[in-house]
């Protein structure tokens, strides 16, 4: 048994060897299997991390250290790089990374090129499996194979702000109100030709009101486009552009606490509200060089204590429903019975790159 228990700790798996032991409960399996996994994981040396934005992550990964003895190592790449980055290592015969933190959005063509790693196989953590513990009554994986990315964020978003010392809400009934010949040249959007939040937004635009309604928009308004959300936050609060789709949200509520006059607009009655998991996904790459750690880890975060900590630093209400969420805004958390427009739905990502690349297509023109 000794022989059989290394050879699949070095896969990164240990099996439920114990259980059928006399005498052992099912509790004290897990324990003892959550034992050999740490003390694996432990041995690997550290764990490395690949994602964009350290800042709402950082409380959480000191968390991971702290409680498990484990060193993170953090692998800052953007989201626009980070495909060609893990594509050149891979053609060198590299593997630095053993887990990603970041959007779906960036997440799907990695994932079309086969470079992720199983989950669910993975998770043994009474907490984490047990279906009590999650709002559809199970942790839901949002991949097809429904094994590779849990669903741990689902929080309403919208692409579209405004600073009410230039826009009154009342401006702004209906998703066409945009095309308005007064905000032409009045409108910032991030660029929607790049993996991000953009691209997103434009794919919505396109799917739900047509290539017409995206040319008027991202075209014969002149919008300023670029990929720095920051600056499109800081044009918003100064009134440069007070319209913006897609800006930084993090500065943008900090902007908010500060008593700036900007305002999210939700429930468009021609543009329903979004349920996203914005930069909260979680997916094992594969051939992980720490693959003991990447278990551990990726068990944890989908446990009450690692989603408290992330949703707090994110501000995004979690897919369980044994975390106090009085902290949240309320407009954040789905309403049940509501139709929200899901923009982590598999059709939405599949539609989504196809409409990128139209989106490149017709800009380019400009």
């Amino acid at each position: 048994m000794a022989v059989i228990n290394k050879w699949y700790m070095l896969l990164g798996v240990v099996p439920f060897l114990f259980v059928s032991m006399p005498g052992m409960t099912q509790e004290e399996g897990w324990k003892q299997e959550w034992a050999n996994i740490l003390s694996a994981a432990r041995k690997d040396g550290k764990l490395v991390v690949m994602a964009g934005n350290p800042r709402s992550r950082r409380k959480l990964l000191a968390r991971f250290t702290d409680k498990f003895g484990i060193p993170v190592e953090y692998i800052r790449v953007r989201s626009r790089k980070l495909k060609a980055r893990l594509r050149s290592e891979r053609e060198a015969g590299k593997y630095t990374a053993d887990v990603y933190l970041g959007g779906i959005g960036t997440a799907y063509p990695l994932y079309l090129e086969k470079m992720f790693g199983p989950i669910r196989p993975l998770l043994i953590l009474p907490g984490v499996v047990d279906p009590s513990k999650w709002k559809k009554g199970k942790l839901v994986f949002m991949d097809p194979e429904k094994k590779f990315f849990p669903r741990l964020f689902s929080t309403v978003g919208t692409d579209i702000f405004i600073n009410t010392d230039y826009v009154k809400p009342t401006d702004l009934r209906s998703v066409k109100n945009l095309l308005d010949p007064k905000w032409k040249g009045k409108i910032s959007a991030d660029d929607p030709t790049v993996a991000g939040g953009g691209s997103g937004a434009a794919a919505k635009f396109y799917l739900r009101l047509g290539e017409e309604f995206v040319k008027k928009l991202y075209i014969d308004q002149k919008p300023v486009i670029t990929h720095n959300r920051r600056q499109l936050t800081k044009w918003l609060a100064d009134g440069t552009y007070p319209i913006s789709i897609e800006p930084n949200k993090r500065s943008l509520k900090r902007l908010q606490e500060k008593g700036y006059p900007l305002k999210v607009v939700l429930d468009l009655h021609d543009f329903p509200a979004t349920i996203g998991v914005g930069g909260g996904l979680v997916a094992l790459l594969n051939q992980a060089p720490h693959p003991n750690a990447a278990r551990v880890f990726v068990n944890w975060i989908a446990s009450r204590e690692a989603l408290e900590i992330y949703s707090r630093a994110r501000h995004e209400p979690t897919t369980r429903n044994d975390i106090d969420e009085s902290f949240l805004r309320t407009e954040l958390i789905p309403r049940p019975g509501v139709d929200y427009f899901d923009s982590a739905s598999w059709e939405f990502l599949e539609s989504r790159e196809k409409v990128k690349q139209r989106l490149k297509a017709l800009l380019g023109s400009r």
